[in-house]
């Protein structure tokens, strides 16, 4: 028997100097189920610091969640970056729920751009309500998610289109107050708005307001600017990036100088005298 050809690139998985040619990877749908799983783990005396563990592990630095759905007064967009994306999912609970996962039916993968696309049309995100009454909420709709194409796995958009929702009580609640037509009235009514608490609603109203303003509480504690100076150097630097054509970043690094330094008299003086002793030396 003829021993088979040396194939001289071959790396046997038993070898000194086997490699894997890509890195290790789990199905997207896992990744929602450790999710579901940290999300099981939480208490009462999850803080701040918890939940900000909490969107490193599943979150890209960058990321952002979007959610749709339609309202009495029409339909609604909200969309928040990564820095404000720990509040939401607190604010989740601190509206009276107890418990929240997710449900991935019949979804849908693709890869590109360094990027996996999970795309599932039949997500249901199940939320149990203790407060004001024991409520099981299912809200239904589709969920699309990128994930970064590497060891961490982690998610850089995240956007839920809600298309509808059902509350659902225990017959046992209702035989209980069978006789009294106050609290069936009470148990009647809705106690979220297209299976999202008003603590929430609240929240992603008031995230219209922060978002803009988080690079300007960044660039305040950054370099110690007043409001108005941050304001200004922001509004420069987007006034840049739209005029400037790609890869000149000299003279968009000069003039922030001169618009950082705009605060300041001395610095402006030094390079008032800088453009002087220019205008002297292209005379001779």
């Amino acid at each position: 028997m003829s021993n088979p050809t040396h194939d001289p690139f071959y790396s046997s998985p038993f070898g000194p100097f086997y490699r894997r040619h890509s890195p290790y990877m789990v199905q997207p749908e896992y990744r929602i189920y450790e999710m579901n799983k940290r999300l099981q783990a939480r208490t009462e005396e999850s803080d701040s610091l918890w939940w900000d563990a909490f969107a490193t592990e599943f979150f890209e630095e960058d990321a952002t969640l979007t959610l749709s759905f339609c309202l009495e007064d029409g339909p609604k967009r909200y969309t928040i970056g990564r820095t404000l994306i720990p509040r939401y999912f607190s604010t989740v609970f601190e509206g009276g729920v107890t418990e929240l996962h997710y449900i991935l039916k019949h979804s849908k993968e693709s890869f590109h751009n360094s990027c996996i696309t999970l795309d599932c049309d039949q997500c249901t995100m199940v939320t149990q309500h203790g407060k004001p009454m024991f409520t099981k909420v299912c809200t239904e709709g589709r969920l699309i998610l990128e994930f970064a194409f590497d060891d961490l796995m982690r998610i850089k958009t995240w956007h839920f289109t809600i298309r509808q929702y059902r509350e659902l009580i225990p017959r046992s609640i209702l035989a209980m107050h069978a006789q009294d037509p106050q609290v069936l009235e009470q148990l009647s009514k809705n106690i979220t708005r297209m299976g999202l608490t008003n603590f929430t609603l609240n929240y992603l109203r008031l995230c219209v307001i922060l978002e803009p303003m988080q690079e300007l509480m960044s660039r305040h504690k950054t370099y110690n600017l007043s409001p108005r100076d941050c304001l200004k150097t922001c509004l420069f630097q987007k006034w840049q990036r739209m005029v400037a054509p790609p890869g000149n970043y000299a003279p968009l690094k000069h003039r922030l100088l001169l618009s950082l330094a705009s605060s300041s008299p001395v610095s402006t003086t030094f390079f008032k005298e800088k453009r002087k002793k220019k205008k002297k030396t292209e005379k001779v």
